[in-house]
């Protein structure tokens, strides 16, 4: 590396698509001032059309197409890219990407670094023993590693057994540029006569369609609200933004639960924040959550939110304040939550405008990024951990700190 030129970070993941994970590290790498960090990426599988969106020049895009299963030659691939780019600093995130880090090992003076960013379907409490001793077997490899939520920290800590000196905890932040409260008129990114009457109440839910996102428990919550009062046939819709391998079987469910014309599932789509400006109240009815980037954004957006209770929404909404927690699968109390916010404008109102103020004083990307930074800086040598932690001029909370 030219010792001219600023720190190499190569993140490696899974694929380069559209998730929060990934919506979150090209905000990182968008707003890293270029003579900080330079960054490359590294995908196990393949970048997809998501990869647009980075707007810093330069930035190397590396796809691996690793097979289905196990294969071998991948890690060939990917030693061969690692060798090529020549790093200061390998970030793996999530599962799919730990297992990379052992060839970091073999690159002398190269920092690793693994980000935690929830775990999927066949994981959901992190309990599958296979993934906990693959997790305690690569420990050891990872000098950092950070968590996006408290509850994924301290999981880390206590499950996994990483000593919380070596564990950060940072959130995401919201770009409240993009995402903000309702404006006149914004409606009209419904589809055209979708929206009954100027009373509507418009329900809306953004997430790949996934098992672990369970979009299926809002469909049926849906129904039972329609059991519950009838007459919100004619006001009562809703919106699955997204796309992913679950979409047949939701629109199956859809015509069997006979609210085909109440449904809108949009797909994949670039006016998300034109969507949410449409929307009412924001539901999330997931399985599993590390920080949710769509919880978020619907806060900045100043929409009363709907969740399970799971992972970090917890850290995000405080019930009855900016919204509801619910049991996780239980689509009854989930409508239950949904009826008295539909019955009611002034807890909409209130509600959502608690939760804007929240985003307003705590989760924006400047300070997000400044954290991930302050985490690379110290892992180089370039500040002093003890004392910054003294100054407060790190930006990271550490698992435990509160």
């Amino acid at each position: 590396m030219n010792d001219r030129q600023s720190p190499l970070v190569t993140h490696i993941i899974y694929a380069l698509g559209t998730g929060g994970l990934e919506n979150g590290l090209v905000n990182i790498i968008n707003r890293t001032p270029p003579e900080r960090y330079r960054h490359a990426i590294i995908c196990l599988t393949n970048a997809q059309e998501f990869a647009n969106r980075i707007t810093v020049p330069d930035v190397r895009i590396v796809e691996l197409h690793k097979k289905p299963g196990h294969d071998p030659a991948m890690y060939w691939r990917l030693w061969q890219a690692l060798r090529q780019l020549a790093p200061a600093i390998v970030h793996s995130r999530n599962l799919a990407a730990l297992e990379t880090q052992t060839l970091g090992v073999i690159m002398p003076g190269v920092k690793r670094v693994h980000g935690e960013h929830g775990r999927d379907v066949h994981d959901i409490d992190g309990t599958n023993w296979k993934y906990r001793m693959l997790r305690k077997v690569l420990s050891p490899m990872i000098h950092r590693y950070i968590a996006v939520s408290r509850d994924l920290a301290s999981w880390l800590s206590a499950s996994i057994g990483i000593s919380t000196d070596r564990i950060y905890q940072i959130y995401n932040g919201v770009d409240q540029n993009r995402f903000c409260p309702l404006q006149e008129g914004a409606t009209a990114v419904l589809p055209e006569g979708f929206v009954a009457a100027e009373g509507s109440i418009v329900l809306g839910c953004v997430g790949r369609l996934v098992e672990v996102k369970n979009q299926g428990s809002l469909l049926e919550a849906m129904h039972i609200l329609l059991q519950i009062r009838p007459q919100w046939r004619q006001d009562l819709r809703l919106v699955l933004v997204g796309d992913g391998p679950l979409r047949k079987r939701l629109q199956q469910q859809v015509m069997e639960l006979g609210i085909d014309d109440l449904v809108w599932l949009a797909g994949d789509r670039e006016d998300i924040p034109d969507l949410l400006q449409a929307m009412d109240i924001f539901v999330l009815p997931s399985l599993g959550e590390g920080i949710s980037n769509t919880l978020l954004e619907a806060m900045a957006t100043g929409l009363p939110v709907v969740a399970t209770h799971v992972g970090g929404n917890p850290e995000l909404i405080e019930h009855g304040y900016n919204g509801y927690l619910v049991p996780v699968a239980d689509s009854r109390a989930l409508a239950e939550a949904l009826k008295g916010l539909i019955e009611s404008t002034e807890a909409r109102q209130r509600m959502g405008e608690n939760g804007l103020q929240k985003i307003r004083q705590r989760f924006d990307w400047d300070s997000t990024v400044a954290a991930y930074l302050g985490v690379y800086d110290e892992l180089l040598g370039r500040v002093d951990k003890g004392s910054l932690r003294e100054t407060g001029d790190l930006p990271v909370t550490e698992a435990g700190a509160g």
